[in-house]
């Protein structure tokens, strides 16, 4: 896992390639993906950070903002709900897919070598160079099942 100053340091200079200061709000936002596990909503992290930082001002456009520049550049990911949107993680972990929960939302990472053999050998056949790919297996959990 890349250290955080290094991955600050990565994202001032993707800050001034795309010519926007840096300014202690994204960085707050960074530092968020990077300190907690989990998949997150803009709205999840604005408001995180408005209740850890009450003396920041911080506004919701910067969290979108700063999102779509991380997504763009590899330093987070997200997962597409649909009509309800995304959530963002750091996209610097290792490589795996998600089981989704469509009653709680819970979100399961998981990584099966034998998926990942499966989609290299589907590519090879019809002659496709894969450069990524992303699963999401949609379903029910344990828990919402035994409802």
């Amino acid at each position: 896992m890349i250290t955080y100053p290094h991955l600050l340091e990565k994202f001032k200079t993707l800050l001034k390639s795309n010519t926007l200061k840096f300014t202690k709000q994204r960085e707050l936002i960074l530092k968020f993906l990077y300190e907690n596990e989990g998949h997150f909503t803009p709205e999840d992290i604005y408001m995180l950070l408005k209740k850890e930082y009450p003396e920041i001002n911080i506004g919701i456009a910067t969290v979108y903002r700063t999102l779509t520049l991380l997504e763009e550049s590899d330093i987070a990911s997200s997962i597409s709900f649909g009509a309800q949107g995304k959530k963002y993680e750091l996209g610097l972990k290792k490589h795996h897919d998600h089981l989704i929960c469509t009653a709680c939302g819970e979100i399961i990472e998981f990584f099966d070598e034998t998926i990942e053999a499966q989609q290299e050998k589907i590519a090879k056949k019809f002659n496709f160079q894969m450069t990524d790919h992303t699963m999401k297996i949609v379903g029910l959990c344990e828990k919402c099942q035994q409802k």
